[in-house]
Protein backbone atom coordinates (compact mmCIF):
# COMPACT_ATOMS: atom_id res chain seq x y z
CA UNK A 1 0.00 0.00 0.00
CA UNK A 2 0.64 3.48 -0.45
CA UNK A 3 3.07 5.59 1.88
CA UNK A 4 -0.31 8.01 3.08
CA UNK A 5 -0.13 11.52 4.51
CA UNK A 6 -2.40 14.31 6.02
CA UNK A 7 -4.07 17.15 3.99
CA UNK A 8 -5.86 19.73 5.64
CA UNK A 9 -8.15 22.01 3.67
CA UNK A 10 -10.59 24.60 4.67
CA UNK A 11 -14.30 25.08 4.22
CA UNK A 12 -17.45 26.44 5.84
CA UNK A 13 -18.31 24.31 8.53
CA UNK A 14 -21.75 24.36 6.87
CA UNK A 15 -20.22 23.09 3.89
CA UNK A 16 -18.29 20.37 5.88
CA UNK A 17 -21.32 19.29 7.65
CA UNK A 18 -23.21 18.82 4.83
CA UNK A 19 -21.21 16.73 2.74
CA UNK A 20 -19.84 14.62 5.82
CA UNK A 21 -23.40 14.05 6.10
CA UNK A 22 -23.97 13.38 2.24
CA UNK A 23 -21.14 10.99 1.89
CA UNK A 24 -21.73 9.10 5.15
CA UNK A 25 -25.43 8.07 3.45
CA UNK A 26 -22.84 6.73 0.60
CA UNK A 27 -20.93 4.77 3.10
CA UNK A 28 -17.57 6.61 3.40
CA UNK A 29 -16.27 9.60 5.14
CA UNK A 30 -14.73 12.90 3.81
CA UNK A 31 -10.92 11.68 3.50
CA UNK A 32 -12.69 8.72 1.15
CA UNK A 33 -15.05 10.97 -0.52
CA UNK A 34 -11.75 13.40 -1.34
CA UNK A 35 -9.45 10.34 -1.96
CA UNK A 36 -12.15 9.43 -5.04
CA UNK A 37 -12.23 13.18 -6.03
CA UNK A 38 -8.38 13.54 -6.34
CA UNK A 39 -7.95 9.82 -8.41
CA UNK A 40 -10.54 10.53 -10.99
CA UNK A 41 -8.92 13.71 -11.48
CA UNK A 42 -6.08 12.43 -12.80
CA UNK A 43 -7.21 9.56 -14.12
CA UNK A 44 -9.69 11.98 -16.68
CA UNK A 45 -6.77 14.82 -16.60
CA UNK A 46 -9.52 17.17 -15.72
CA UNK A 47 -11.97 17.88 -12.61
CA UNK A 48 -14.30 14.94 -13.23
CA UNK A 49 -17.91 16.81 -13.07
CA UNK A 50 -18.75 20.01 -14.99
CA UNK A 51 -18.38 23.20 -12.81
CA UNK A 52 -21.44 25.08 -12.77
CA UNK A 53 -22.30 28.85 -12.92
CA UNK A 54 -25.74 30.14 -12.92
CA UNK A 55 -24.74 33.06 -13.86
CA UNK A 56 -24.22 31.91 -17.55
CA UNK A 57 -27.52 29.83 -17.84
CA UNK A 58 -29.39 30.09 -20.80
CA UNK A 59 -32.46 31.27 -19.24
CA UNK A 60 -29.87 34.24 -17.51
CA UNK A 61 -27.93 35.19 -20.87
CA UNK A 62 -31.37 35.68 -22.27
CA UNK A 63 -32.70 38.18 -19.44
CA UNK A 64 -28.77 39.87 -19.46
CA UNK A 65 -29.57 40.17 -23.78
CA UNK A 66 -33.13 41.53 -23.30
CA UNK A 67 -32.10 44.16 -20.64
CA UNK A 68 -29.01 45.22 -22.44
CA UNK A 69 -31.25 45.85 -25.70
CA UNK A 70 -33.61 47.80 -23.69
CA UNK A 71 -30.56 50.04 -22.68
CA UNK A 72 -29.43 50.54 -26.02
CA UNK A 73 -33.20 51.34 -27.30
CA UNK A 74 -33.56 53.91 -24.95
CA UNK A 75 -36.34 52.07 -23.04
CA UNK A 76 -34.92 51.15 -20.05
CA UNK A 77 -35.79 52.95 -16.62
CA UNK A 78 -32.83 53.43 -14.29
CA UNK A 79 -30.78 55.85 -12.13
CA UNK A 80 -27.49 56.20 -12.53
CA UNK A 81 -25.94 57.37 -9.25
CA UNK A 82 -21.91 57.94 -7.71
CA UNK A 83 -20.25 55.80 -4.93
CA UNK A 84 -20.16 58.97 -3.17
CA UNK A 85 -23.91 58.95 -3.69
CA UNK A 86 -24.62 55.49 -2.52
CA UNK A 87 -23.01 55.82 0.59
CA UNK A 88 -24.68 59.25 1.62
CA UNK A 89 -28.26 57.15 0.85
CA UNK A 90 -26.49 54.35 3.18
CA UNK A 91 -25.72 56.69 5.98
CA UNK A 92 -29.36 58.12 5.68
Amino acid sequence: MAETINVTIRLDREIKEQAESMFNDFGMNLSTAFNIFARQSLRQGRIPFEIYDPFYSEKNQAELSRRIKEVESGRANFVIKTMEELEAMADE
